[in-house]
């Protein structure tokens, strides 16, 4: 499962709140929710998210194996 842990971690490094990606860069706040929730995103915001945050996809998401994922496979 793709997690979003370090997404968190890596705003509060840069300062950047929820707040200042809905209001300053126009996340919609239905992504920050599945952001929170660790449900899909699309690339594109993957993609805006580094831009705004100057980073690169390690420092926003993470993979955990998910054990009821691995047992079906």
């Amino acid at each position: 499962m793709i997690v979003f842990t370090k997404l968190w971690e890596t705003m509060e490094e840069k300062g950047v709140t929820t707040y200042m990606l809905r209001e300053q860069y126009n996340v919609d706040s239905r992504t920050i929710r599945r952001l929170r929730a660790n449900q899909n995103v699309t690339t594109n915001t993957l993609n805006r998210l580094c831009r705004i945050l100057d980073c690169g996809l390690d420092q926003i998401a993470g993979y955990e194996p998910d054990v009821t994922t691995a047992e079906q496979i």
